[in-house]
């Protein structure tokens, strides 16, 4: 298994071996990475080996640091073919992300069956850079086989999710968190685990503009760890924090359950909280980040605003107005809530796993 750098390239890689491990007790799995990477933390606590190999990212501008990354392209390939040749894998399964190159690289010249996910709507460099060698591209988007140069090869199989949002009802989540019976509605929102200025600064608008004068709705909001200061300090002085049906927090430990109890959640658009969204059925208001490769999340969440499955806002066009228009339309009106709950439930895949298993096993054999 391999790939690297962030948590939404690790956790399905995770999610694809636990689910191999599950099936066949006695398979051998292996995962490789960089030393800097995410992976370092989540692969272990899972009980797997990780093997190093060094190699980063091309920045954007032209810069001297890009000559050093070529190179690390090159000796990381040779490095790769050797760790194949020691491990001797039957499969070499990747999830994007620069860190998974040198070993599919190496995989695909060495002759060893490859598999290669890629969880957004518009494939990423990494993505690119191997496609032509692998043996099966997995695709989340259906939308994504056109963008591909062999679109033969892909399967759409979903995104492998560690956890099932529809594990857990909407009235038992409910029930869990206390609201049944308190609370009409409940509004979800955050901007990831690091946090994003904007998207804070939006959703305190809409807890002074709507939220505080509707007690009937309960609005929980995580800030994020970088950005929790800011935030708590912002909420306090405009008086928030003295209305007991608004919560400002820094991170969700229990996002499950507070999705599941949701009504409305509003977050950024990444391709595991997106699918997250999907299954779970919820009526969503996407903001997508600026700030990544090829603007892939805004690509993302066009595929769902297209099937009028979210309502999509970029951070250059949030006002106050146009957040609270968004939220009330989802919240006061159930019809349109409904169709939106009931389009993006169509475009959830549950058995990712399971799908992505299968077409491993057809390749090894």
């Amino acid at each position: 298994m391999t790939g690297g750098g962030t948590g939404g390239h690790v956790n399905p890689a995770l999610a694809i071996a636990n689910t191999i491990r599950a099936c066949e007790p006695d398979a051998e799995i292996a995962f490789v990475g960089t030393s800097h990477g995410i992976e370092n933390k989540l692969v272990p606590k899972e009980g797997y080996p990780l093997y190093h190999i060094e190699i980063r990212g091309l920045r954007r501008s032209l810069s001297l640091e890009n000559l050093k990354t070529a190179f690390m392209v090159l000796t990381s390939v040779s490095k790769g073919k050797k760790l194949i040749k020691e491990f001797k894998p039957d499969i070499v399964i990747g999830t994007g992300g620069y860190a998974c190159f040198p070993i599919m690289k190496a995989a695909s010249l060495c002759g060893i069956p490859t598999a290669l996910h890629e969880s957004n709507a518009y494939p990423g460099v990494a993505v690119k850079l191997l496609e032509s060698g692998v043996d099966r591209m997995f695709i989340n988007f259906e939308e994504c086989r056109s963008k591909l140069k062999h679109p033969d090869r892909a399967v759409c199989v979903g995104n492998p999710l560690r956890t099932k949002p529809d594990a857990i009802s909407y009235d038992n989540a409910r029930k869990q968190l206390g609201i049944t019976g308190k609370y009409r509605r409940f509004l979800l929102s955050c901007g990831g685990s690091m946090g994003a200025e904007q998207v804070n600064f939006a959703m305190l608008d809409v807890m002074k503009e709507y939220s505080s004068k509707h007690p009937e709705v309960l609005h929980v909001h995580a800030t994020g760890a970088i950005e929790y200061e800011i935030a708590k300090k912002l909420y306090e002085e405009a008086g928030l924090d003295k209305y007991p049906n608004l919560r400002l927090v820094e991170y969700i430990y229990d996002m499950p359950v507070q999705m599941a109890a949701a009504d409305c959640v509003v977050s950024r658009a990444g391709s595991i909280t997106l699918s997250e969204l999907e299954l779970g059925g919820k009526a969503c208001i996407l903001i997508p980040s600026p700030n990544v490769t090829e603007n892939h999340q805004y690509k993302n969440a066009k595929v769902l605003a297209d099937h009028d499955a979210a309502i999509l806002i970029e951070e250059k066009d949030i006002t106050p107005g146009r957040m609270t228009d968004a939220v009330k339309s989802i919240l006061e009106d159930t019809d349109r809530r409904q169709t939106m709950q009931k389009n993006i439930r169509t475009l959830a895949v549950a058995d990712a796993c399971d799908r992505i298993y299968e077409e491993c096993r057809k390749l090894v054999k």
